[in-house]
């Protein structure tokens, strides 16, 4: 059962790589496919790749990505106990001078790569799933889901793993500009991830 997660999750990667079912891939420097292993308990969906994500090729490894690991090791989380991959596959950007400006995935594109969460979903198996911010959310769960109002809870029965919930993006944590926001926004963080941790145990 284990290597047939591994092969269907390593057949979605490989023809992901040559995904053009939006625009995105134009300006893209590769896809960025989730990374973790077929039947992790544990799957956080993001929003899309960052500029570092997008030449690096790996979901998380930027500023936002250290945001993440920190808030999952204060919650008592292993990285390594999670799939990590993102909605959007390709980096959507505008270019502010020597700067590749992040911009937000629109319906369309979130739609485009929904095959590939859906193909992530399907092999990885993970018991509970945590969309980090509300693109990611909406993908999961539709376009009327207000993360405002259902932060952190346990979304059971939607269909798509025993538990789903969502809380901020991390990468929101790191724009709050005054040091008190930032760390209130990021013990908020830490509490929705503990709430996983606690479906987990």
């Amino acid at each position: 059962m284990a290597n047939d997660r591994a092969v269907a999750l390593e057949d979605a990667r490989r023809r992901a790589e040559g995904c053009q079912a939006c625009e995105l891939w134009r300006n893209a420097t590769q896809t960025v496919f989730g990374e973790g292993r077929p039947g992790a308990p544990l799957m956080l969906v993001g929003e899309q790749p960052g500029d570092r994500e997008d030449l690096a090729g790996h979901p998380f490894v930027g500023p936002a990505g250290r945001v993440l690991d920190e808030a999952l090791a204060e919650a008592g989380i292993e990285r390594e106990d999670a799939y990590v991959t993102n909605a959007v596959k390709h980096f959507k950007w505008t270019a502010r001078g020597k700067r590749r400006i992040h911009g937000k995935p629109n319906r369309q594109e979130v739609t485009a790569c929904r095959p590939w969460l859906a193909a992530e979903l399907a092999a990885v198996g993970p018991e509970v799933v945590v969309a980090l911010g509300a693109t990611a959310a909406q993908a999961l769960l539709g376009p009327a889901f207000r993360l405002t109002q259902h932060r952190g809870e346990d979304l059971a029965g939607t269909g798509i793993a025993p538990h789903v919930l969502a809380t901020a993006h991390p990468s929101s944590v790191l724009r709050v500009p005054d040091p008190a926001g930032r760390a209130e926004a990021r013990a908020a963080l830490v509490a929705d991830l503990a709430v996983a941790a606690r479906l987990l145990a």
